[in-house]
């Protein structure tokens, strides 16, 4: 063990930080104790390592501890860190599913141990360089960031537990043709056809759902509700907290915003997670991408309020496609059960069970979910939403919002008031 390392994180350590990340009077004593001792750099190294295992440990995972670090600190912090995550993820053999894609948006390739001992991790980028003293400040700057960061309610296995499974290679076909459909409806320039698309998608999502779940239920299979956590990045994050809810919503799961650490943890069924992390994501995409058209022609009309009309453009958005999305999953599920009913009518004895049974296996995986939650988050609380002030903004929101409708929905609108703002 280097001194030089020991007494550099006890000087910065025992200051008590200061604002933020840095370390006040004690960052630079540290920082020139590891400039001075080229040798401490790889204790320097070990002891980076050692506070990211501590991390997966208190419930973070990578694309957590980046979100954070690109919030609090700077690029050279974020490059140090993919650094010290690839170095750390080379002793696993395999990693829980979810993190090879946090990985690889971290510019972290990684390859599972093939049976030769080790795995394989590499960062894309070039590392970070800096003369010893600037490279030290900004090494102990994440450090200290890292050690102080609070637990995390789990959202999945640490790496190396036991009780880990190793993730199945690739991902179902019905996923690949959903993110298919999404790619392609962020990509057209035509809402009519993102309309389209987006709703084959979400028919896709809730038929795969229903048979997952039946399928469960048929083979015993023992199912229980996951987690993940998806970023609600600033700005506008209320509103993007507020879509993201109601994904997760019309997807079977349940989401609780962490708004101090720019996230949402997201619970439910495996199928149902990458349904909600594939549909807000191309949801979101969508919506800035019409909040940017409708800004532009605001602005040609020589209107200058843009920070209220993209506030009120989310709001509104997140609101009508909650409510789209709400109805959709009940048309959808509703059509699932009259098809399980048909299908029992025209089969003798075992689809009897099948087609009375869908909507009691639904119910029973609602509840799980529900009570998964409630374990996890035992004490969440309502979050006040700040009214929207620019009408104009509202209705084109809601516009963007319908133009990514479902059939399903349009199929069963009750014919209520939009709500809008006040003038």
């Amino acid at each position: 063990m280097s001194d030089t390392v020991e007494r550099a994180l006890t000087a910065l350590l025992s200051t008590g930080g200061g604002s933020g990340a840095r370390g006040g009077d004690g960052l630079d004593l540290a920082a020139s104790l590891l400039a001075a001792d080229p040798a401490a750099d790889d204790e320097l190294r070990r002891r980076g390592e050692g506070y990211i295992r501590l991390a997966w440990e208190r419930g973070w995972q990578p694309a957590d501890v980046a979100r954070l670090v690109r919030r609090e600190l700077r690029d050279p912090q974020a490059r140090l860190l993919a650094e010290l995550i690839a170095g750390e993820v080379r002793r696993y053999e395999r990693l829980p599913a979810r993190w090879a894609a946090q990985l690889a948006d971290l510019g972290v390739d990684f390859t599972p141990d093939a049976g030769e001992g080790a795995a394989v991790a590499r960062t894309r980028a070039e590392p970070y360089r800096a003369d010893r003293f600037s490279y030290a400040t900004a090494v102990l700057e994440l450090y200290l960031l890292l050690a102080r960061l609070p637990p995390l309610e789990p959202a999945g296995p640490v790496p190396g537990t036991p009780v880990q499974q190793a993730p199945a290679d690739g991902e179902p076909r019905m996923l690949s043709r959903i993110r298919a459909l999404l790619a392609k409806a962020e990509a057209t320039g035509y809402p009519q056809e993102a309309e389209a698309l987006t709703a084959k998608a979400q028919e896709l999502m809730a038929r795969h759902s229903v048979d997952e779940a039946l399928l469960a239920d048929r083979t015993h299979r023992g199912d229980v509700p996951g987690a993940c956590r998806i970023g609600v990045d600033a700005p506008y994050e209320t509103a993007k907290a507020i879509l993201l809810d109601a994904v997760a919503s019309a997807n079977r799961c349940r989401a609780v915003w962490n708004s101090a650490y720019g996230f949402s943890t997201v619970v439910g069924f495996g199928p149902d997670l990458d349904a909600v992390e594939l549909l807000h994501t191309s949801l979101l995409v969508q919506g800035v991408s019409a909040m940017t058209r409708a800004e532009a022609g605001q602005r040609a009309s020589g209107r200058k309020r843009t920070k209220t009309f993209r506030q009120s453009f989310l709001m509104a958005y997140a609101h009508r496609l909650g409510e789209r999305l709400a109805l959709a999953a009940e048309h959808a599920t509703a059509e699932a059960a009259r098809a399980a009913r048909a299908a029992a009518g025209a089969a003798a004895g075992e689809g009897a069970e099948t087609g009375s049974g869908l909507l009691p296996v639904l119910a029973a995986r609602d509840l799980a979910v529900a009570e998964r939650t409630d374990r996890m988050f035992p004490e969440t609380v309502a979050t006040r939403v700040r009214g929207v002030t620019d009408a104009e903004g509202w209705d084109h929101g809601t516009s963007a919002a319908d133009a990514a409708d479902l059939p399903a929905a349009r199929r069963g609108r009750t014919g209520r008031d939009r709500l809008r703002p006040g003038r």
